[in-house]
């Protein structure tokens, strides 16, 4: 049998593979593991309907000539996906009140909502506020799928155009003291929310970037950077929830700030521009 990934003849060597599913399951593994995904597969030239599948799975390899399978990378699916979700709330914000529901079961189904459930599983939550329970506005969830879209179009791009929200999130860091000990609560407040969220995307777009090739993810100076932010994060949350004023402005004026800001620019100053992300890798096993 001849198997062929994306119309390209696959090196692949059959060891005890009995069946179509076999091959396929093997296959699938390998290619999760290169960042892609099967989306679809041939039989002899037929392409297997969803139907099908459980019949043409068990179909014996010997009595099969060809098998085409067809791959997308993540990335391309998490685009798509997002492209796809984009016009999703374009269609929800059009509906009346009666019609959200029915609007929210079907978009439930949806292949976008399989992917986003597994692959972006806080983006799936705010969607689901959104369509269902009605606690978060369209504009903010296409606000926040926009982003993600950004992020995963031109990760490099989005990555340095946070700059100037890294410099200004560590003036308000070193002013939280202050900030406390006037009775500026809600401005306070926004500091650490503006903290959380930008320390959660620079962490997010870190894994973007090594997963794209512009950084190296097994870097042990950046990996040591991330495990010191994150205790200290979590430190500063349990702080201000314990409304410790001094122990807030030690930790955000001395190590949140600084740390924020070398963490960024360290990840920023090792990322290089990768070799053209090849689609056709799939093709060698």
């Amino acid at each position: 049998m001849e198997i062929r990934i994306n119309e390209k003849p696959a090196d692949i060597t059959l060891d005890n593979e009995k069946t179509i599913g076999d091959v396929l399951a093997g296959l699938e593994g390998w290619l999760s593991d290169m960042g892609h995904r099967l989306t679809s597969f041939n039989i002899d030239g037929k392409t297997v309907s969803v139907s099908e599948i459980e019949s043409v799975f068990t179909k014996e390899i010997n009595s099969v000539k060809t098998l085409d399978v067809f791959t997308s990378t993540i990335i391309q699916l998490a685009a798509q996906s997002l492209e796809n979700l984009l016009n999703d709330i374009d269609q929800f914000e059009k509906l009346g009140f009666g019609e959200k529901a029915e609007f929210n079961r079907d978009w439930k189904k949806s292949a976008q909502a399989n992917f986003i459930s597994q692959q972006i599983p806080d983006l799936f939550t705010l969607c689901i506020n959104t369509f269902e329970s009605g606690d978060i506005f369209p504009q903010t969830l296409r606000s926040i799928t926009e982003e993600r879209l950004r992020e995963t179009d031109d990760p490099a791009g989005e990555f340095e155009k946070i700059d100037q929200l890294v410099n200004d999130t560590c003036i308000r860091l070193v002013d939280l003291p202050l900030d406390i000990q006037t009775g500026k609560d809600e401005q306070a407040a926004r500091t650490i929310q503006i903290f959380s969220g930008i320390t959660e995307k620079i962490i997010r777009m870190y894994g973007q970037l090594g997963f794209l090739g512009y950084i190296e993810t097994d870097d042990d100076k950046i990996k040591q950077l991330i495990n010191e932010f994150t205790g200290l994060l979590k430190e500063l949350l349990e702080a201000y929830e314990k409304h410790d004023s001094i122990l807030i402005g030690d930790l955000a004026e001395y190590e949140a700030a600084p740390k924020l800001q070398k963490l960024y620019q360290t990840i920023l100053d090792k990322s290089r521009k990768p070799a053209a992300y090849n689609d056709e890798s799939a093709g060698e096993k």
